[in-house]
């Protein structure tokens, strides 16, 4: 049975910052990877070096500017979640004090890998929220256990 993470977080900036954060390559490698190349329309490329020692590789499936995101995902190199055997669904949902982040990534092929995927969402989505909320984010480097 597929594994699926689902976390919610608030950040204090707007939607279109955190969408650019999500979708432009130059803003993504602030919290997540040492290089990327983006194309965030439906079909496009999802191509993410993590911390410089892993590429995520996926594609679009669904782009609405400064709402929601979603693409495949997986890992060039690795038979147990290979490029586009998983899904990843963002949700950005504007607040008072400035976006709700719904966060899903779905078809994980085990309980192994859930909780690794968790930890690594966990660790770069606060990132995420520090790049987000202005702050400043060291340069992105290899998690134990990833």
């Amino acid at each position: 049975m597929a594994e699926s993470v689902y976390t919610e977080i608030e950040v204090a900036a707007p939607q279109a910052t955190v969408f650019a954060l999500l979708t432009d390559p130059d803003q993504i490698v602030r919290w997540i990877g040492t290089e990327a190349n983006l194309d965030a329309t439906p079909g496009g490329l999802f191509l993410v070096n993590v911390g410089g020692r892993h590429m995520a590789r996926g594609e679009f499936t669904e782009v609405i500017p400064v709402h929601r995101l979603a693409y495949s995902f997986g890992w060039e190199d690795n038979e147990t979640v290979p490029p586009g055997s998983s899904h990843v669904e963002i949700d950005l949902i504007a607040r008072d004090a400035g976006t709700l982040i719904r966060f899903t990534h779905s078809g994980l092929p085990n309980a192994k890998e859930r909780d690794s995927h968790r930890r690594g969402w966990e660790h770069y989505l606060s990132r995420l929220k520090i790049a987000a909320d202005g702050g400043h984010v060291d340069p992105d480097v290899p998690m134990k256990n990833m």
